[in-house]
């Protein structure tokens, strides 16, 4: 009895070049971020602004990688947050109740990945200068 492996519906393929596939969908996604959303632009200006910073700021590796780790944790929320907006879009763009709610849940997830900013920034700001 020959099995032949199972037929996978993904459009990125299987093995190897899956990954390269989806590295490319990854790099589409960052060129349509910064294409189509101002809050993507404007955080990641943020992100490049602190990151050197972070160097001068950070005492200690693990805290180092907090610092950044903030910053990318921010791109990702507002990622996540412009993807449900638009997909949210495309389903309608008249006031549905169910679609407001994705949409403020999603803003939701950014403001909390400002406040950990704020805090772990703030926190770097303080030990630095303060104590």
């Amino acid at each position: 009895m020959n099995q032949q492996p199972a037929k996978t519906n993904k459009v990125n393929g299987t093995g190897l070049s899956r990954i390269f596939k989806a590295t490319y969908c990854s790099f589409k996604g960052f060129k349509a971020a910064f294409k189509y959303e101002s809050a993507f632009r404007q955080e990641l200006l943020l992100t490049l602004f602190l990151a050197p910073f972070s160097f001068y700021l950070a005492q200690s590796n693990l805290h180092h990688i907090m610092l950044i780790a903030s910053l990318l944790f921010l791109l990702f929320a507002e990622i996540i947050n412009s993807a449900l907006e638009a997909l949210a879009d495309k389903i309608t763009l008249e006031h549905d109740e169910l679609i407001g709610r994705a949409k403020d849940l999603g803003s939701s997830g950014v403001f909390i990945a400002l406040t950990l900013l704020c805090l772990v920034w703030g926190e770097a700001v303080y030990t630095k200068f303060f104590i």
